[in-house]
């Protein structure tokens, strides 16, 4: 049941991320689930459910990796593949589903508020045969970011969009305009402002951020004093609090591609960007090379481009989980005590990832795989950089194995 439940969501976001005008209803039976879409006029859109399924072309490709334990979206992800889709489709669905699925409330609608109480979304898409970018930041309203990251791509020569205009750009793109706000992340918010705003992101201000909610001024400080600045201490990043969907796939024509989505760090200030929607950042992908995806310390992670790192390091010969390693390393030796991880894929299909200060552990998506949906959670241990035999390089299971072909 779970494997067709997630095709069947997989169909649903697919629809809907390439229909920006319709509407559509996901429910589920004792049967499973039922979905409708609908155009303008009511009508009802003509759904294939039973697409043709397409014999993979070479061994370790296809494949789909992505960040955190998110199945459902490496699995729809894998059965776009699977039908004979695109890298760039894929990656969008994968992405999507997330934002459907408000994936451990830290991406899509409904999770980490801001300091006024409002969630806004980061999302981005990168084809590598183009190699270009579509970007959105402190996206408002529009539930659908990484579909609208997509109409940026296709449709505009810029690379990224931010705040109300981006949802002016999106609302003319046919996205509906909706409330981003649930009881769920109304009551984060108000548990936060009955918690002191404690946590925050301000540092060096009056009245003193650790003890206040403000409004807040810039503190007066000598020359001496800014040397030694009040630091904000670390993110606790886990399962629940890491702001990203990462997610990298490449098709059976070794087409490559990502996509990131995120509803961005909790409580933070308003107008806030991550890394998320940053190219080099959030992921990045080479046609020649592969892709890595991040997540974690966005306001950290974002100032060494870790993705970007990685996949320079595979084009230099390292394995995916040495070049994730490396890009986790270089963070590590500024930023000790910061989190974060990163997977990474190469162009033969051998994957791996590297992961800093997550206490948990770092779980990540692979497909395909033997199972009832063909993915598999693997987990990389955080309790050092180094290599171990649960972080180090996973070739394609199919490359070991062509029954899974």
């Amino acid at each position: 049941m779970r494997g067709k439940q997630s095709f069947v969501v997989g169909i649903f976001v697919v629809l809907i991320s390439s229909c920006a005008s319709c509407s559509a209803k996901l429910s589920q039976s004792s049967n499973g689930f039922i979905y409708s879409i609908f155009n303008q006029d009511n009508s009802i859109v003509d759904v294939e459910e039973e697409p043709e399924i397409k014999p993979r072309q070479q061994m370790g490709i296809p494949v789909v990796i992505n960040t955190w334990g998110f199945d459902a979206g490496n699995a729809n992800a894998w059965n776009m593949l699977n039908r004979g889709g695109s890298a760039l489709d894929a990656v969008e669905v994968g992405a999507t589903t997330c934002e459907v699925l408000q994936c451990d409330n830290t991406v899509g609608f409904g999770g980490s508020p801001d300091e006024n109480g409002e969630t806004t979304l980061d999302a981005m898409i990168m084809d590598g045969e183009r190699h270009a970018v579509g970007a959105v930041g402190c996206l408002r309203r529009v539930k659908n970011a990484v579909g609208v990251a997509r109409k940026v791509l296709e449709h505009t020569s810029h690379t990224l969009l931010v705040g109300e205009l981006a949802t002016q750009f999106a609302l003319s793109m046919g996205f509906p305009e909706e409330n981003l706000t649930t009881p769920d992340s109304l009551e984060m918010h108000d548990s936060w402002e009955r918690n002191n705003c404690q946590p925050n992101f301000w540092r060096n201000v009056n009245p003193d951020p650790t003890q206040s909610c403000g409004p807040y001024t810039p503190k007066t400080m000598t020359k001496d004093q800014s040397k030694t600045m009040v630091q904000v201490p670390p993110r606790v990043i886990d399962q629940w609090n890491h702001d990203t969907i990462g997610i990298v796939a490449i098709d059976s024509l070794g087409r490559v591609a990502s996509a990131t989505s995120s509803n961005g760090a909790r409580n933070k200030i308003p107008g806030r960007v991550g890394d998320a929607p940053i190219v080099g950042a959030g992921s990045y992908v080479d046609k020649d090379i592969g892709g890595a995806a991040a997540t974690g310390d966005g306001d950290i992670m974002v100032r060494f481009l870790p993705s970007l790192l990685a996949v320079e390091k595979m084009g230099m010969g390292l394995s995916p989980t040495e070049a994730a390693e490396e890009a986790i390393q270089k963070i590590a030796r500024f930023y000790p005590t910061f989190s974060g991880a990163l997977v990474a894929v190469n162009l033969r299909g051998e994957y791996g990832a590297a992961c800093h200060g997550i206490a948990t552990g770092f779980p990540y998506c692979v497909s395909p795989e033997a199972g009832s949906n063909g993915t598999i959670i693997l987990h990389a241990n955080c309790t050092s950089t180094s290599t171990s035999p649960a972080n180090r390089v996973f070739p394609n299971p199919a490359a070991a194995n062509p029954s899974l072909l």
